[in-house]
């Protein structure tokens, strides 16, 4: 479990050897020390501190400078700091540690029962935040575990889908089969377009299946692939899907690359592209249109899918990426969430949404290449 940490600034060490012994018998907490504000700010910018207790009156850089130094950076500027000096009763000196961004003043000789109890508190409120962000924490994993659930759950939909084909072509091979050796129709031709036809669909259902266990996958790894490759795996997953209920899909792309996994990809595609698909169905859209396309950056391939499917009501629109959310009748709620946890969480892109002419755009910018690389 994570433990409090608590930085102590003295110039003399006396007085932080006293501090420390006075917190380390009450609490349980982790506690670094510097001589200096300059060694401070080191151990600030390598470590984790939640609390910083510093001297005002020290050589070089005394506490209010630290103070101020530590506001102008953004991984310190939120650390509570508490001024011990023995310089308080001054008002001008009280006036400026508050401008400066310190919470509390403890005055020499420390009370070490005030200090006990101002420290209390500090270390309840950590404890409390601490507790908020691991009960986040896992709310997010359900959700994700949700989502996963509900895609899969499509997922098995389109695998039927695809499957209902060929299945259908064996069945009628084995009634034609037995209709035509009852009417003695059989020859060596027939044998051979029957044995060709039955492995071409038992080849295309192996592939189908393997490509399946691919998606689903837990050890997926990280790489770079063209855009248009995964754009291309979905489409076919949801072909006879769309040509049943004739939505047409343009798809305008280039070479361009992502950095990613593929799969993941394939999931948010497919997820925006069954929401359209829904949509057209709902709203009885005639016409059924997707446009897909690209472009690029320096650093971020950006895939742009557009529909004519009616678009979202103004008042839903900022309610869209909500975890729960759905104007489905039947809908989950996670499945745009999980689409917005993927781009932001896994590819480190980032997504945008805008009603466009009769419908919805969606504005995705995907990495090209490592974020190592990018920062290089």
């Amino acid at each position: 479990m994570e433990r409090f940490r608590i930085l102590v600034v003295d110039d003399v060490e006396e007085n932080i050897h006293s501090l420390k012994m006075m917190v380390s018998d009450s609490f349980d907490v982790d506690i670094f020390t510097a001589l200096s504000a300059q060694r401070g700010m080191d151990i600030l910018m390598k470590e984790d501190v939640n609390l910083i207790l510093t001297d005002i009156q020290m050589p070089e850089i005394d506490g209010f400078e630290f103070a101020q130094y530590l506001q102008g950076i953004e991984k310190t500027k939120d650390i509570p700091l508490i001024f011990i000096t023995g310089i308080y009763n001054k008002d001008e000196y009280q006036k400026k540690g508050y401008e400066l961004g310190a919470i509390d003043y403890i005055t020499k000789p420390i009370d070490g029962a005030l200090l006990n109890a101002k420290l209390k508190v500090y270390i309840y409120l950590f404890d409390m935040k601490r507790k908020r962000e691991e009960e986040l924490h896992i709310k997010d994993k359900m959700l994700i575990h949700q989502a996963k659930m509900a895609t899969m759950g499509e997922m098995i939909g389109v695998i039927a889908h695809q499957l209902k084909q060929p299945l259908t072509v064996l069945s009628l091979s084995c009634i034609d089969l037995k209709a035509s050796y009852e009417l003695e129709m059989i020859d060596d031709k027939y044998i051979d377009n029957f044995s060709n036809n039955t492995e071409n669909q038992i080849k295309f259902l192996s592939a189908t299946i393997d490509g399946f266990k691919d998606f689903f996958s837990p050890h997926k790894v990280k790489s770079t692939f063209l855009l248009k490759e995964g754009l291309d795996e979905t489409l076919k997953l949801i072909e006879k899907q769309f040509q049943t209920h004739d939505i047409k899909v343009n798809l305008d792309v280039g070479e361009e690359k992502i950095f990613g996994v593929k799969t993941e990809l394939v999931q948010v595609v497919l997820n925006l592209l069954t929401n359209a698909k829904d949509a057209f169905l709902e709203r009885k859209i005639e016409n059924r249109m997707i446009k897909i396309t690209s472009g690029s950056t320096s650093q971020h391939t950006l895939l742009v899918i557009q529909d004519n499917a009616g678009g979202v009501s103004p008042e839903n629109v900022d309610k869209l990426f909500d975890p729960y959310f759905t104007t489905k009748k039947e809908g989950t709620g996670t499945g745009l969430y999980m689409v917005s946890l993927v781009i932001k969480e896994s590819f480190n892109g980032d997504l945008k949404m805008l009603n466009v002419d009769n419908g919805v755009k969606f504005i995705i910018a995907l990495p090209n290449k490592k974020h190592s690389e990018m920062k290089d």
